[in-house]
């Protein structure tokens, strides 16, 4: 039975990544915005906090919270800035919480540890610059000599990649798989920065997430073990479409914090400003669209909660997290859309936050 109420923890935590993303990054994100600055002193305060090993069981380093707390650490963290979400959604989801279900004893104590702790920032290499969601498209491949893997090919889109120190790497180990598109020649490598042949980059032209790290990396005969081989030979399709289901799950209760923001911002503004001698928030138009703000709100929150539930008790979930995805992005970007058109030409500013929350949404509709 799906129970709604939170617990004294939960909300516990709630109230605290509420507190420290109001207090430590709220007065400083539109300037690290209109920068396009990553903000590197964040990390250690999210560790302090056990937002970057939460999931992680506590053997493991991590904070031992469960998936809904997971869930609700993203929608307060994006409900700040789409930029801290991100951070959750990549080093914990798609990389953390991969490495805890399909990783070695050896793997997550060298990498799973730290990682959960905060000593290192991990992301997750899959997308290519000819391949996103058709994960058969990959380029990237690793031949094999000896007792060691050579990687070579490139990774783009990829968050946080010239900021982290480990990164899960998808590439071809078997080619002639490859040339048949077969993904049981698939593999999953972990792979450190200081790995010989290893470079990175940041995109310095993106639209919006400016306060985020988005980059690309290139290998060029990167020497990995084989003790670095993550699951078996070939199952890196399985592990890749493992780890977007955590992710995707961050991304869902992420958005949701956006459109939360978007109702705040909106409401808040249409009692303050005036026209036809009366505030903005008694005109119907402007009712309607905060309403459609609040019901979008609740209906993403109930979606990503019911995900939350069943990974929890470890039931499937795969199409739940994936319209919960679906359903809350695609409303964060019909509530930053309407909360830009509350704030009427003061929209169009980036005085106010609308505009940023407009910019930021498409990324997450688009991934």
């Amino acid at each position: 039975m799906l129970d709604f109420d939170l617990t004294e923890e939960q909300r516990l935590l709630e109230q605290a990544v509420r507190e420290w993303g109001a207090r430590e990054v709220a007065p400083r994100i539109r300037e690290l915005d209109r920068q396009h600055r990553f903000d590197p002193a964040i990390l250690p305060q999210m560790a302090e906090l056990g937002l970057l090993g939460c999931s992680v069981p506590q053997e493991y380093g991590g904070a031992g919270m469960d998936y809904v707390s997971l869930g609700l650490i993203s929608e307060e963290l994006e409900y700040v800035d789409t930029s801290l979400r991100v951070i959750m959604s990549v080093h914990v989801g798609l990389n953390c919480l991969t490495l805890l279900t399909w990783g070695t004893e050896d793997q997550k104590q060298r990498y799973l540890v730290p990682q959960a702790q905060g000593r290192k920032l991990a992301t997750y290499g899959l997308t290519e610059p000819a391949a996103g969601s058709d994960v058969r498209g990959l380029q990237t491949v690793a031949v094999k000599k000896g007792d060691r893997y050579y990687l070579t090919g490139e990774k783009m889109w990829i968050s946080l990649a010239d900021v982290a120190d480990n990164f899960l790497v998808f590439a071809w180990s078997d080619l002639e798989k490859k040339k048949q598109r077969d993904p049981s020649g698939i593999s999953a490598f972990i792979i450190e920065r200081g790995f010989k042949g290893f470079s990175s980059g940041t995109l310095k032209e993106k639209w919006g997430i400016l306060a985020g790290n988005t980059g690309f990396f290139k290998m060029e005969d990167v020497e990995v073990p084989e003790e670095n081989i993550v699951g078996r030979l070939g199952e890196g399709f399985k592990i890749a479409m493992f780890a977007l289901d955590q992710g995707r799950f961050t991304v869902a209760a992420g958005a949701t914090g956006l459109i939360r923001a978007c109702r705040d911002a909106s409401a808040r503004y249409a009692k303050e400003r005036h026209a036809f001698g009366v505030a903005i928030a008694e005109h119907q138009l402007v009712k309607e669209m905060i309403a459609q703000m609040e019901s979008d709100y609740q209906v993403s929150r109930l979606l990503w909660l019911r995900s939350g539930f069943l990974k929890n008790h470890g039931r499937r979930n795969t199409r739940e997290t994936g319209l919960a995805k679906w359903f809350a992005t695609v409303a964060s970007e019909r509530a930053a859309g309407d909360a830009v058109q509350v704030h009427g030409a003061n929209g169009y500013s980036d005085e106010y936050p609308v505009g940023r929350f407009y910019r930021n949404c498409k990324g997450a509709v688009i991934y």
